[in-house]
């Protein structure tokens, strides 16, 4: 039975802060909090009586199962499933070959955004996103649902992305969605490397922006001057990552 200080506990874990604090979060539905048990990670508490559920369910409609969780004690400056030390995550200049095909994310701020964003990496088999430092915190409970449960499959790695850039191998094409791109449906793809997702707003961020080697552009095919102007940036992820997956299909 749910106890008050249950009660009051999972609602705190709202907050960014708090989470940081009691270093737990949040997942809701069989799906989510089925395959994060799955994947290793510890419950503090499971909820699976409905009416306890309803009580602090941060969902419109909740799906009957809840837990609390601890947030994984992984290398300093990365979270996920896999504690690896920083060097896993971050190639010295001295290797060649590249890296394995990687997201990496500028300044992602819609909670649901980015929960799909990982959700579509685990459906590409892209292993790890990296986050810069002013992206939506992974642990929020709308990114834990919106994941459906990928989040337990894909390393999210905070670090600064200019760093992260600067410390690949050398010759590592790093990618790029602008509106100043060419056009992805005609661009020659790597199956390794980085690719650039901006803000929602913004775009990429002008110091990542200098570091891009590929500008690609997913183009408008409606000649109506009154189309959408722009695509949410869950869905020009998708897209690129289809694209990108074309080329790994031929290698």
């Amino acid at each position: 039975m749910l106890s008050k200080n249950q009660a009051k506990l999972i609602r705190s874990l709202e907050q960014k802060k708090n989470r940081e604090r009691e270093k737990l979060f949040v997942a809701e539905g069989p799906k989510v909090v089925g395959d994060l048990l799955q994947a290793g990670y510890k419950a503090r508490i499971l909820l699976d009586d409905e009416e306890d559920v309803r009580k602090v369910s941060f969902l419109q409609h909740p799906q009957g199962v809840l837990a609390v969780f601890e947030i994984p004690d992984t290398a300093p400056f990365t979270i996920g499933q896999k504690e690896l030390a920083s060097t896993d995550y971050l190639p010295s200049q001295g290797r060649t070959g590249g890296i394995p095909l990687s997201l990496a994310l500028d300044g992602i701020q819609d909670p649901g955004n980015l929960g799909t964003i990982i959700r579509i990496a685990d459906w590409f088999g892209i292993e790890t996103i990296y986050c810069s430092k002013g992206t939506a915190d992974v642990y929020n409970p709308k990114v834990i649902q919106a994941t459906m449960g990928s989040i337990a499959r894909v390393n999210i790695v905070y670090t600064d992305l200019a760093a992260l850039i600067d410390s690949l191998p050398e010759g590592t094409p790093v990618y790029g969605t602008l509106l100043d791109g060419e056009n992805i449906y005609e661009q020659p793809l790597s199956a390794h490397g980085l690719i650039i997702m901006g803000n929602e707003g913004n775009g990429i961020s002008p110091e990542i922006r200098k570091k891009i080697t590929h500008k690609l552009l997913i183009p408008n095919f409606n000649t109506n001057p009154n189309s959408a102007d722009s695509l949410n940036v869950a869905i020009a992820t998708a897209i690129t990552c289809s694209e990108f997956r074309k080329i790994t299909q031929r290698v």
